[in-house]
């Protein structure tokens, strides 16, 4: 009997053993946490994120303006280990989390947060109601910092504006480049913005004591025809409108010198710019010609950055003289002086065309020029302040001392 209640005891111990094994809860791995996460083809509006795969079922993305709480951001799915961000805002840092979906019950912890900024926003080729709407500059619109689709520019021998400072900047369209023709203008593309601001430092000797910025005057071609419009900055310097109508501002500064000037800066209307901007009656540029923009190596330097095309070789264009080096000739200096100063209007199809024979651009052959037979006239126009008999016409309100200087001592030459 003892040996039968033993028996039945194992069996009992058995099948309870049995009956726990049966029962063991099965331990599932944790979902990993992605890896590694990066953006590239950033643009003003979009991004391509990746991480590493772990292997999930899906991911979670969660995404928002630079130090938004989880939760509070967009959020969104993917099947794979990337995903296209679109609809961003233009320069905004952006924070990114990324979950991995094992299953419906198994998620893995959201990464640490990966940050990332879109590019700056594209140029608007069009005549905004404000400067800042063109998105020619970038950051604080009173430091002049260009966008990255813009680039500056230099003259080798600037016009003559009071004394002011400027600022020169292109935007070409995305993807294109101006193209060599000859030494004049290149061939810009449409939806190209050309901008000029007018500024001066409070005190040339020390130009961290800032600047007064007047005007920014505006070029678009589209559709093959150049547009112009000017922005008149506030006294704040903080907003520039558009405001084709003329105006005078009062200006103080002191000179690298150390002279101080009081000038009432006149801002010229739309219809006085085009008389300077005109050629047969169509807009046009003034500054940015090929010889002028040649030397310190700036072409080549377009070339590089792909801003210009069709010209392998800069030294093939000419050069318009500097007319402060004087290791040109008199003639040299004098000729590129009047050149940038006066040819716009002196010049077939300039405003002065029909007025005069003169022809003040710097390739006109001497003989053509008319100079010799109007240089009392250019003495005397060129010696007072004077409008509206004074030269130039407009964008000055004072003879340009060092200017007529030059000038007289070639005319000298020509008796």
């Amino acid at each position: 009997m003892k040996s039968l209640l033993f028996s039945a005891f194992m069996l009992f111990l058995v099948m309870s053993c049995s009956s726990d094994d049966d029962n063991t809860i099965i331990t599932v791995p944790q979902c990993a946490k992605p890896t590694n996460v990066s953006a590239s083809n950033i643009t003003y509006e979009s991004a391509s994120l990746s991480w590493d795969d772990t292997n999930a079922t899906s991911y979670t993305v969660e995404f928002g303006p630079s130090g938004f709480s989880l939760g509070m951001g967009n959020s969104t799915n993917s099947n794979t280990n990337n995903l296209s961000l679109m609809g961003l805002t233009a320069n905004t840092t952006y924070d990114v989390y990324v979950m991995a979906n094992c299953s419906s019950s198994n998620t893995s912890m959201y990464t640490d947060a990966f940050s990332f900024t879109t590019a700056a926003p594209l140029v608007v080729p069009e005549f905004m109601p404000t400067l800042s709407e063109l998105n020619l500059f970038i950051g604080d619109i009173e430091d002049l910092t260009p966008s990255p689709y813009a680039f500056e520019y230099e003259l080798s021998t600037p016009l003559f504006t009071d004394f002011a400072h400027k600022q020169r900047i292109i935007a070409l369209p995305q993807g294109t480049t101006m193209e060599y023709v000859d030494d004049g203008f290149p061939d810009f593309p449409n939806k190209t913005v050309i901008a000029k601001t007018f500024y001066y430092f409070n005190d040339e000797r020390d130009e961290s004591l800032g600047k007064k910025i007047i005007e920014t005057r505006i070029l678009i071609k589209n559709d093959g025809v150049w547009e112009l419009g000017n922005y008149k900055w506030n006294d704040d310097q903080t907003v520039a409108v558009l405001d084709n109508t003329t105006g005078t501002v009062p200006v103080s500064f002191i000179d690298a010198d150390g002279e101080s000037f009081d000038i009432n800066y006149v801002i010229p209307s739309a219809n006085q710019c085009f008389d300077c901007h005109n050629s047969y009656d169509e807009v046009t540029p003034i500054g940015p010609k090929l010889r002028t923009m040649n030397f310190n190596n700036q072409l080549q330097n377009f070339i590089d950055a792909g801003h210009l095309t069709n010209l392998t070789d800069p030294n093939t264009v000419s050069v318009l003289p500097n007319w402060l080096d004087e290791s040109y000739t008199l003639e040299e200096r004098a000729r590129a002086y009047m050149d940038v100063n006066c040819a716009h209007c002196h010049s077939d199809g300039g405003f002065c065309e029909v007025q005069t024979l003169l022809r003040l651009p710097y390739e006109t052959p001497f003989a053509d020029s008319y100079i010799f037979e109007v240089r009392d006239q250019i003495d005397t126009r060129m010696s007072t302040y004077n409008p509206p008999y004074t030269m130039p016409l407009i964008g000055t309100t004072m003879v340009h001392d060092k200017g007529y200087s030059l000038i007289r001592s070639y005319l000298q030459t020509l008796q």
